[in-house]
């Protein structure tokens, strides 16, 4: 098991990254307040991981509430909120009972913004089960559900006690939602980090076959990646921000296209890649650098291309972006591999251009 810390100060947490960590009750216990914990989990992931995670806490004592929620990015709403609510009312939960997260992003979005709300704040723990999740959405403390307006338009800054990054469970994952996970990973690449996209271009075989020497290093540079931006600005003023590579575009083909019909990592490969045609449009990026980055994109098997909605319909919705600011629509393009910068600095005809490809 290799362990990073996510450095808060009196919010600081770990991340393991390992195997067979979802058996391992030890490493839970001492975050509980009290043996009294609820998690929520989804159709999918319940019939494969709820059981032993139970099995493994009811052993040492500790009091489960299963909570099964319906899978996919279309329940990420108010109304698969209130189910949460309802149960932890139901239960007469309190403030000491712990909210585990036991799937994918969609559920631990869900969770953390349940914890974050239920009783002004309880605490909770973090086991993401894809890939995606275990590199990006479990780490950091945003959580949140989508509006039929804008996604995650709607949440707070909540960090957990825990994440358990158990990478068994990658071995259960289908394979498209693998590949949607890539996507964050080749993100930290692009934005921050040159030398682990070289890695990334030199190891892309190995990761799709799940070798897991390969997997534990990508997971664990990703997250360490993220964990030292997130030190730096915990509530996205500033630095932070560049994470959302490719996130403005590929939010609006995701709120175009109806939630859940691109998966949120294809839609981010999209994404990155009109970021990277506007990037060589001001001359920030050259031809040779883009294309290595949609062969990266078409190892990992995801899109490059992104659906035809045409610039205005792309610019009302990147337009309920959050890093929108004084009515100007904020991006993070790239000033090289390893190189972003976020900025509203760009010819709006080099954009509608890109948009309309």
């Amino acid at each position: 098991m290799q362990t990073l810390k996510v450095e808060l100060a009196n919010r600081s947490y770990p991340i393991h990254i390992g195997r067979n960590l979802i058996s391992d009750a030890s490493l839970i216990l001492p975050y509980l307040k009290r043996k009294h914990v609820a998690i929520v989990t989804n159709t999918t992931v319940a019939p494969l991981y709820l059981d032993k995670l139970s099995q493994a806490l009811q052993a040492a004592g500790v009091t489960v509430i299963p909570i099964i929620l319906p899978d996919g990015e279309a329940y990420k709403n108010t109304e698969t909120l209130n189910k949460i609510y309802d149960v932890l009312l139901q239960n007469r939960c309190e403030r000491s009972t712990t909210l585990i997260a036991l799937g994918g992003g969609v559920i631990g979005d869900l969770t953390g913004y349940a914890a974050a709300t239920y009783l002004r704040g309880v605490p909770f723990i973090q086991i993401p089960t894809t890939l995606l999740s275990q590199v990006d959405s479990s780490v950091g403390g945003k959580t949140g559900i989508n509006h039929p307006l804008g996604k995650n338009m709607i949440g707070a800054f909540y960090q957990p006690q825990l994440v358990l990054a158990d990478i068994d469970t990658l071995q259960t994952l289908p394979a498209r939602e693998f590949s949607a996970g890539m996507a964050e990973v080749i993100k930290y690449g692009l934005i921050l980090d040159a030398e682990f996209f070289d890695w990334l271009e030199a190891n892309m075989t190995s990761l799709m076959q799940l070798d897991e020497a390969a997997l534990s290093y990508a997971i664990y540079r990703s997250c360490q990646n993220k964990a030292d931006v997130v030190a730096k600005d915990e509530h996205e003023q500033g630095e932070r921000a560049l994470l959302n590579l490719g996130h403005t575009f590929g939010h609006a083909i995701e709120n175009a296209m109806g939630y859940g019909v691109w998966l949120h990592g294809e839609a981010v490969a999209a994404g990155t890649m009109m970021a990277a045609d506007l990037s060589r449009r001001m001359g920030w990026l050259s031809q040779i650098e883009v294309n290595r980055i949609k062969t990266s994109f078409e190892a990992a098997n995801l899109p490059t291309i992104p659906p035809k909605l045409g610039a205005e319909k792309y610019l009302d919705l990147m337009g309920l972006d959050k890093k929108v600011e004084n009515g100007k629509i904020r991006l993070v393009l790239q000033q090289g591999i390893g190189k972003s910068v976020i900025t509203s600095d760009y010819d709006v005809n080099q954009l509608k251009e890109t948009l309309a490809l």
